[in-house]
């Protein structure tokens, strides 16, 4: 099975007669692009793609053509956790676009370092054990505490916080993982929830997600990921992604990693529930709902 024979269409969806539509963008790895109603809202935009020698040799730099292109929008922008791949480009493209970032106490330190103004930031972890709730344009958002797959002979990638630096570029390896969430995005009568690792916390989810956009990278090495992610959020579709070769450019289009085994995968989600939906889009793709 490749992604592409999979594919949602983009009018894979009905979209309801009388109000706009909401338009789901992939910009590969765990990043996307949500539009509603003249607003957009990015999750982990990572359009950078640095090589795995850039990644290899020394600090990292957000391309400004990159995000120039593949970005040129956004109101607001969130992260899920503060990997590279994920949070890279996101002062970049605050600072070109002005929109106001959410994240993590580490998200909010790579920002201050990278200059952004302080109203331009806002820190979402949790203080009361509660998910933080946070309304932008149309879209009501919901920060759900979540866990990031230990892919790593058993182990979080770079586990810590961004904290202790005040300088940058930094190296891979100085973008730890800080807080990790699930995002509960509800805009126009429909729920999208955002997993951006392979992993959950199962009880904090709700549950009737009409998307779900699934990061595949580290589901082989969660246990009982299928049943855990089918039960704890019951999608009724789920859109497929970071699993790509994120270190060849975005005009390289979308290459599937062998690793994700992705045929295994959706025999498994199917398996819990054989009516759920899966599907992949193109890089730079989109379905709407």
């Amino acid at each position: 099975m490749r992604p592409e024979d999979i594919a949602f269409g983009p009018r894979a969806f009905d979209v309801p007669t009388g109000r706009a539509p909401i338009r789901v963008s992939w910009l590969g790895t765990a990043g996307f692009r949500i539009e509603h109603d003249g607003f957009t809202l990015l999750i982990d935009p990572y359009v950078t793609r640095a090589s795995l020698l850039a990644c290899a040799r020394g600090p990292l730099t957000s391309d400004a053509d990159a995000v120039r292109r593949f970005a040129p929008k956004a109101d607001a922008i969130v992260t899920g956790h503060t990997h590279f791949d994920h949070v890279l480009d996101v002062p970049a493209i605050a600072r070109h676009t002005g929109a106001k970032v959410f994240g993590s106490r580490s998200c909010v330190h790579l920002c201050r370092i990278e200059g952004l103004p302080e109203h331009q930031v806002m820190d979402v972890e949790s203080r009361r054990g509660q998910p933080t709730k946070v309304e932008v344009g149309p879209f009501e958002l919901r920060f759900i505490p979540s866990v990031h797959a230990a892919f790593m002979l058993g182990r979080i990638p770079m586990p810590g916080d961004i904290s202790d630096c005040d300088q940058i570029p930094l190296r891979t390896g100085h973008y730890r993982c800080g807080a990790v969430f699930g995002v509960d995005i509800r805009v126009a009568g429909k729920r999208l929830y955002h997993l951006g690792s392979a992993d959950l916390l199962d009880a904090y989810p709700e549950r009737d997600v009409d998307l779900l956009m699934m990061c595949v990278a580290g589901w082989t090495t969660t246990a009982r990921f299928c049943p855990r992610v089918m039960g704890a959020i019951r999608p009724g579709a789920i859109l497929l992604s970071h699993w790509d070769n994120f270190f060849a450019p975005m005009d390289a289009g979308a290459k599937a990693l062998p690793a994700m085994q992705m045929p295994r995968l959706v025999e498994g989600l199917t398996a819990v529930d054989p009516s759920v939906r899966i599907g992949t889009v193109p890089l730079l793709g989109s379905v709407e709902l």
